[in-house]
């Protein structure tokens, strides 16, 4: 293993691990940061030359996936009339973050960012910088350990109150095997009623055997294996909670911006609920 060195807080990993490629760090070489390194960058050149379009491709859907969620925060934030957030693997800073998004809205409102990626907790200072009437925290997490995640939260905010729970590209790091439709309900289970889950999932039915051919390249060369879901599959991830319109779609037709051209298949599924009770 090769190393930064990085200390690590009690209960974080303090190594980073730059000999087998991150999803982290995939992700933000795709979006053109330098918080990457050459295997990242190697595993992204191969795999995503499978991918509809090469690399140019994937580089333009993971732009429109940063795009989208910044529409649902600004959703959640003046129409859903939210102030709270839980960004639960948040990924490496980029511009427009939860937080930055949220507060250009509604300076009081209050984000806290979780992940378990040391490269993650590294550039977390970057996340701490929000606007002076709210808060921006960040917390190490797993989120196979909802209850955890929550407790650690609760010190920013207040679970007594509608929240957002934003769950953006890790549960295709779940297997059947892990039951990642359990693994939500235990972590909306306990939160207000009158509360939100956002999530965007790969997608196994849009342009299916591209993307079977990427993800197993992708997977021999990572250390998280993906698991691609159908759209059905992903809106059962919501459990019993109610979707707001559009429903599960495709994440340019999740209310697009007015004058936005039609796009073509874009191999993702997103999706924003409310629990009502």
């Amino acid at each position: 293993m090769k190393s930064n060195g990085l200390p690590g807080r009690e209960g974080e990993p303090g190594e980073i691990d730059t000999s087998v490629a991150h999803a982290a760090r995939v992700y933000d070489y795709l979006l053109g940061g330098r918080a990457n390194f050459a295997v990242d960058r190697a595993a992204a050149a191969s795999a995503y030359a499978a991918w509809p379009g090469g690399l140019d491709g994937v580089q333009a859907d993971a732009r429109a996936h940063r795009a989208v969620l910044g529409r649902i925060v600004r959703y959640l934030v003046r129409d859903a009339g939210i102030r709270q957030f839980l960004d639960i693997g948040t990924g490496i800073p980029k511009e427009n973050n939860v937080h930055e998004v949220a507060q250009r809205e509604a300076p009081e409102a209050r984000v806290v960012y979780v992940d378990r990626d040391p490269i993650v907790l590294a550039h977390a200072h970057q996340l701490l910088r929000g606007a002076p009437e709210g808060a921006t925290a960040y917390i190490y997490g797993e989120l196979r350990e909802p209850g955890t995640i929550l407790d650690a939260a609760a010190r920013t905010l207040d679970f007594s109150r509608p929240v957002a729970v934003m769950l953006f590209g890790i549960l295709h790091f779940f297997s059947g095997a892990d039951d990642p439709r359990e693994v939500v309900g235990r972590l909306v289970t306990p939160i207000a009623a009158g509360s939100y889950l956002a999530l965007s999932h790969l997608a196994g039915d849009v342009e299916a055997e591209a993307l079977a051919e990427t993800f197993r390249r992708l997977n021999a060369a990572m250390a998280e294996a993906v698991t691609l879901r159908s759209r059905d599959e992903v809106a059962g991830l919501f459990g019993g909670l109610d979707l707001i319109e559009p429903g599960v779609v495709q994440l340019p037709q999740w209310r697009p911006e007015a004058g936005t051209a039609p796009a073509g298949p874009l191999p993702m599924w997103c999706g924003v609920a409310r629990k009502t009770s």
